[in-house]
């Protein structure tokens, strides 16, 4: 289930985001999902070199070059996102798993 936020980002990100939004063909809301979703991919296995997500930092680099050159299908693409999507939610519950104090009963 998707919930709604208020997020104020500077002039620089807007226009950044905005751009994206336009080159892959996606909303303002879905490039700022898969921004997160990537940072959460690169971040997670490097604090916790033992998780090994099924899609690499790389993999996705990559696989966004090649649609940005419209050398993809618009189709693998949200394949890809949504892998994407359920890769950085494993590497999200693994961390807040290990981080998380456990709840004094």
């Amino acid at each position: 289930m998707l919930k709604r936020y208020q997020v104020l980002l500077p002039d620089w990100l807007e226009d950044y985001i905005k751009h994206a939004a336009e080159k892959y063909d996606m909303s303002f809301s879905e490039v700022i999902r898969g921004e997160l979703c990537f940072a959460i991919l690169n971040i997670v296995p490097r604090d916790y070199p033992e998780f090994k997500p099924g899609i690499t930092a790389k993999e996705i680099s990559d696989i966004s070059l090649e649609y940005g050159k419209g050398k993809m299908d618009r189709e693998i693409v949200l394949k890809v996102m949504s892998k994407i999507y359920f890769e950085a939610r494993k590497a999200a519950e693994y961390r807040l798993k290990k981080e998380r104090k456990p709840k004094k009963k």
